[in-house]
C-alpha cells in the first residue's frame, strides 16, 4: 500500500513537470515508478512519448509495444503508436494503430485529427476532410481542446471549408445546368439542400423549449395562401403603425423589457437583453390575457386582431405585442415553445439594416409585407440601423392541425399545467 502511494505521487509530479515542458525531469521519475512497477502502463505510455519527443523511435515503440501488453484497451496507447510507426516510416502500421485507437474508442478526438492528417499526407484530400468533418462536430469547447491540437483543429476546420468549396463548385457545373432549366419552379428547398450538400448550410429542425407535436414538418416561412386574412392585416399597417407610434409617444409609454427572466434563472444566451429596453414590448395580449388599457390605446389594430384565427388556449395565448428593437441590438438565436403555433410579423418601422433569420433563411422585413414563421427553428434578428425598429407580433394556429388537434392539444396543455400546480 505504501509503494503504491509513493507510485502515485511520483505520478503527479511526473504529469506536472511534462505540463511544465520539463522532460528530463519527468523522464527521470517516470523511471523511478517503472524501476518499482514496469509494466505500470501510463509510465510506459508518457515515457514513450517523451522517447519520441527525442526521436528515439526504437525506445518509444518497445515502451508503447509494452503498455500495450500492460493496458490492450487503452486508446492514447495505440495513437502513440501510430505516431511511432509515422515516425519510423511504416505507414501501414500507422492506419493499423489509428484503426485500432479509433475502434476501442471512435469519439477519441486526437485520434480522429491523426486519421485526417494521415489521409492529407496520402494525397487524399476528399477522405481527410470527410474524417475532419467528423472530427469537427466531436470536438470539445474551444477551451477545453489541449493546446497541443489547437492548431490541428484550426487546420481541420481550414481543410473542411476548402473542400466545402470545391465540392459546392462541383456540384455547380454538374447540376447547375438542370437546375436553371427549371426556372418555373420554385426549388427554394432544393437550393437549401444543395447547400447543406455542399456544407455550406446548416440543417435546422423544430426544437420547441416546451412541447412538440409531432409529425408537423419544419417549414421556416409559410406560404401566404394558408393564411386568407393575411392581405387584410397587411393593407391595415398604417392604421396599426399609427396607433404603434401613439402608443410609443404617451406618457409612460409602458414598452417594457421583453425578457424578463429572474435572478435565479440561467441567462444562457439572454444576459445581455435580460431586463434590457433595448428589446422592449407593448403587449395587446399576454398569455392569454387582454391587456383592457392597451387595447383601448390602439382600438382599431385590437380589433384587427380580433378577426383573426388567434392561438387560443387558457394561460397560454393568445400573445399580440408592438416589438421595439433599438439601434445596434441584437436578438440572439433561439427558439419558441411549440410548434402548433406560428407567428405573425406585421413590419411598420423598418430602417436599413434590419433582418431576420429563421433556419438558413434571412429575409429583410418591409413595411406592409407580413410573413408567418414556425419559431420552433432556430431564429435569430438585428438591428443593425442608427433608428429603432418596430414590429407587430402575434401568434395563430399552425393550420395543418386539424380543429380536433387544436381543442385536445389546447386541453393537454391546460391539464398538465394543472397537474404540476397541484405540487
Amino acid at each position: 500500500m505504501e509503494d503504491q502511494s509513493l507510485i502515485a505521487n511520483l505520478a503527479q509530479a511526473a504529469l506536472a513537470a511534462m505540463r511544465a515542458g520539463r522532460m528530463d525531469e519527468a523522464a527521470h521519475t517516470w523511471d523511478q515508478i517503472l524501476a518499482r512497477a514496469p509494466e505500470h502502463a501510463q509510465a510506459l505510455l508518457y515515457r514513450g512519448q517523451i522517447a519520441l519527443l527525442r526521436k528515439d523511435v526504437a525506445g518509444a515503440t518497445a515502451l508503447l509495444e509494452r503498455a500495450a501488453k500492460a493496458a490492450p484497451r487503452e486508446p492514447a496507447i495505440a495513437l502513440n503508436m501510430a505516431f511511432a510507426c509515422r515516425a519510423a516510416g511504416n505507414l501501414a502500421g500507422e492506419a493499423e494503430n489509428l484503426e485500432r485507437a479509433l475502434t476501442l474508442d471512435p469519439y477519441f478526438f486526437p485520434a480522429l485529427l491523426a486519421k485526417g492528417a494521415m489521409l492529407e499526407r496520402a494525397g487524399h484530400s476528399r477522405s481527410a476532410a470527410q474524417v475532419y468533418r467528423n472530427t469537427i462536430k466531436i470536438a470539445p469547447p474551444e477551451e477545453r481542446v489541449p493546446p497541443d491540437l489547437r492548431g490541428a483543429l484550426q487546420h481541420a476546420r481550414q481543410c473542411v471549408e476548402a473542400d466545402n468549396a470545391a465540392l459546392s463548385a462541383h456540384l455547380e457545373a454538374r447540376v447547375g445546368p438542370l437546375r436553371s432549366g427549371t426556372d418555373d419552379v420554385n426549388l427554394a428547398r432544393f437550393d437549401e439542400c444543395a447547400g447543406i450538400a455542399a456544407g455550406r448550410k446548416k440543417v435546422y429542425t423544430s426544437d420547441p423549449v416546451m412541447l412538440y407535436y409531432p409529425r408537423l414538418p419544419a417549414i421556416t416561412y409559410f406560404e401566404e395562401s394558408l393564411f386568407p386574412w393575411l392581405g387584410g392585416v397587411e393593407a391595415a399597417t398604417e392604421i396599426i403603425r399609427a396607433e404603434f407610434a401613439a402608443a410609443a409617444m404617451a406618457e409612460g409609454g409602458e414598452f417594457s423589457p421583453y425578457v424578463n427572466h429572474p435572478d435565479s434563472a440561467p441567462l444562457n444566451q439572454w444576459a445581455e437583453l435580460n431586463r434590457s429596453p433595448r428589446w422592449s414590448a407593448y403587449f395587446l395580449w399576454k398569455d392569454g390575457v387582454r391587456q383592457d388599457a392597451h387595447c383601448a390605446q390602439c382600438p382599431q389594430t385590437a380589433r384587427i386582431l380580433e378577426t383573426l384565427p388567434l392561438l387560443e388556449i387558457d394561460g397560454f395565448a393568445p400573445t399580440a405585442f408592438f416589438s421595439l428593437l433599438q439601434p445596434h441590438t441584437r436578438i440572439p438565436p433561439h427558439t419558441g415553445s411549440t410548434n402548433t403555433r406560428l407567428t405573425v410579423h406585421v413590419p411598420l418601422i423598418v430602417p436599413d439594416g434590419c433582418a431576420f433569420r429563421v433556419g438558413n433563411d434571412v429575409r429583410e422585413w418591409r413595411p406592409g409585407a407580413a410573413w408567418v414563421f414556425d419559431d420552433t427553428i432556430e431564429h435569430e434578428a438585428w438591428n443593425n440601423s442608427d433608428k429603432p425598429r418596430a414590429i407587430l407580433i402575434f401568434d395563430v394556429w399552425n393550420p395543418l392541425l386539424s380543429a380536433a388537434e387544436r381543442e385536445l392539444f389546447a386541453a393537454l396543455l391546460i391539464e398538465r399545467r394543472a397537474y404540476y400546480a397541484g405540487g
